[in-house]
């Protein structure tokens, strides 16, 4: 039987841009990109939370930077990405990973609520993706959105999640057509109910909902980041050459369920 070469998904010497990078699944996948031989930009808002990545990142021993940007600043996140590139080079893997959530009805949500999350998630990711577009490798990027179970299946309380994260699915299909002929792959990843995580927390807060909301989940667990991470590294690697505008869930197959109504789930 064959079996599957590591070198398929050896980084050495590649650069990985990942917004949002210095915390949770995010950073996660920058970490297991550094694992592999990367060398590693990261950007998000908190100087703080930067700073604590990079030592995460620099244990490795092949390179980290990291920028204070927010996603919602074109000109910061503009500026990050051409510094990071001023370091180590053309981008190979850009990694979209900012987002923003909290739990609120429709009727109990402000407009500016609303429109925080949708400039964190759509308006953001387009900011990554647009400032990023002059600095990546053509032909051979991997650019990666990271989507959500909301943009997949209507989740109440979660109106602003699912409408900008449902739009960040349709703009990685239409870059992925209008960036195809410059040989830039673009897709989404969707992770499911990931463990010990900040949105998991939020969404089912206490033991009783966490244990309700692992046994609804086909494979009856938690998924991890590595294995969010690991999707990521396959994206970006010759395994996935000719795959481009896939939405892609690794969520354990808790998107078969359908709708969810989070209100009710909350309250059990």
């Amino acid at each position: 039987m064959q079996t599957l070469s590591t070198d398929l998904l050896d980084f050495s010497g590649r650069h990985v841009f990942v917004a949002g990078g210095s915390s949770g699944i995010n950073l996660a996948i920058a970490e297991a990109f550094a694992r592999r031989g990367a060398r590693v930009s990261i950007a998000s808002r908190s100087a703080e939370r930067v700073a604590g990545a990079l030592a995460q990142l620099r244990a490795h021993g092949h390179g980290a930077e990291g920028y204070s940007a927010d996603v919602r600043d074109y000109e910061a996140i503009d500026a990050a990405l051409g510094a990071a590139c001023e370091r180590f080079g053309i981008i190979d893997v850009l990694v979209s990973g900012a987002a923003g959530n909290f739990v609120a009805p429709a009727l109990g949500m402000s407009s500016k609520g609303f429109r925080t999350v949708v400039d964190i998630d759509l308006v953001g990711g387009f900011n990554v993706l647009r400032a990023a577009h002059a600095h990546l490798r053509r032909p051979g990027a991997s650019v990666i959105n990271i989507s959500a179970p909301q943009a997949i299946n209507p989740t109440a309380y979660q109106a602003h999640v699912c409408a900008a994260k449902a739009g960040l699915d349709m703009l990685t299909r239409v870059l992925a057509m209008e960036w195809g002929p410059d040989g830039i792959r673009v897709n989404s990843i969707v992770p499911g109910p990931i463990g010990n995580t900040e949105g998991v927390r939020r969404l089912a807060p206490g033991d009783g909902a966490l244990e309700a909301m692992a046994a609804s989940i086909p494979l009856r667990r938690f998924g991890t980041t590595a294995e969010v991470a690991d999707m990521a590294m396959v994206l970006s690697s010759p395994l996935a050459s000719f795959v481009t505008g896939a939405v892609i869930p690794v969520d354990g197959g808790s998107s078969l369920h359908g709708g969810r109504d989070l209100g009710t789930a909350l309250k059990t």
